[in-house]
């Protein structure tokens, strides 16, 4: 899953910072997924400065946040719920809320999400979902 090239391009502008994390986290049904996240400073409202260049203290702080947000919200859920939440970006938004006491920041995106490892097949958990779900139809 991933951001096209077209959108990660018209986001990246001069006079912010760009912020970008990434965290290895396994999901409750067994993927272990790599999933990366960006961000972009914004500047103030009443603000003369034309940058908006955030202190590299500011970016470790947010950089951190960003990898606690995205390791809690995958851990807890399975691949299917997880995905679920990509597509509105909810996570996004909950990382612009959290991080608004550092340094405010706007277009935070999950840009990139790897599956580095699939959980081994199962022929005995296959066979019971398609029983439970037969028995459930009839």
């Amino acid at each position: 899953m991933d951001l096209t090239r077209d959108k990660l391009c018209s986001l990246v502008r001069k006079w912010q910072t760009l912020i970008e994390a990434h965290v290895d986290v396994k999901t409750t049904d067994g993927y272990l997924l790599r999933v990366f996240c960006m961000g972009f400073t914004k500047r103030v409202s009443k603000q003369i400065k034309k940058a908006a260049y955030a202190k590299s203290s500011q970016v470790r702080a947010i950089r951190k946040k960003m990898v606690d947000i995205m390791a809690k919200e995958a851990s807890t859920e399975d691949l299917k719920s997880f995905v679920n939440k990509l597509i509105p970006d909810s996570i996004g938004k909950d990382i612009e809320k959290e991080c608004m006491d550092i340094y405010p920041l706007h277009d935070d995106h999950i840009r990139k999400v790897k599956d580095l490892k699939k959980p081994k097949y199962d022929a005995k958990k296959l066979k019971n979902l398609h029983e439970e779900i037969r028995n459930t139809t009839d």
